[in-house]
């Protein structure tokens, strides 16, 4: 039986196009829309919103080739797939990414969905994103406790890095709460 060649240093690629997607690019999509904290906000409304789907995009791409990567590592290990917390939540997330830039193109094309209020679309797309977001983040910190993280990156440096996901995702749900969940509240 013939032994699979092994490419060095693949599996390195699998964090930082992660991270990628889920802390710097997904973050800066969803900031796209605050008024505090977007580098864009000189853009129109309709300007943000095409950053945010190119963005989204983007992240979208670097999370399908972090995860073809990681089971391509493990395929060329024999190890067994979705065998952690970190491994589902990850799957989780960017299922629900590729599900939430299709739910996207109900808000760029809204004559797709004639029966559905364009204002309950962004609801629902902001919704679900966050939970997306979540997730990713979620993923993001099972796979800081794992055993290639903690060896990689320790002391100071490691709560640092944990802070990271943390803090955007507080950030993230306070403006998509102020943005459209507290205000849709108040609305009838």
């Amino acid at each position: 039986m013939r032994t699979p060649l092994l490419i060095p240093g693949l599996f390195s690629w699998h964090p930082v196009l992660m991270s990628l997607a889920f802390s710097f690019l997904m973050t800066e999509a969803l900031l796209v829309f605050s008024p505090e904290s977007s580098l864009l906000r000189f853009l129109s409304r309709k300007g943000r919103a095409r950053c945010h789907w190119v963005l989204q995009l983007l992240a979208l791409l670097c999370a399908l080739l972090g995860l073809g990567l990681v089971i391509l590592h493990k395929e060329q290990l024999g190890k067994a797939h979705l065998a952690t917390r970190h491994g589902q939540a990850g799957l989780l997330a960017v299922l629900w990414a590729g599900l939430q830039c299709s739910g996207g193109v109900g808000l760029l094309y809204p004559k797709l969905l004639p029966r559905w209020p364009l204002a309950k679309l962004k609801l629902y797309h902001a919704t679900s994103g966050l939970v997306g977001y979540l997730l990713g983040s979620t993923s993001l910190l099972l796979g800081m406790c794992s055993l290639w993280f903690t060896a990689t990156v320790t002391g100071g440096a490691w709560y640092l890095a944990v802070l990271c996901p943390v803090l955007t995702s507080l950030v993230i749900m306070n403006q998509v709460s102020n943005a459209y969940l507290y205000r849709k509240r108040i609305q009838p």
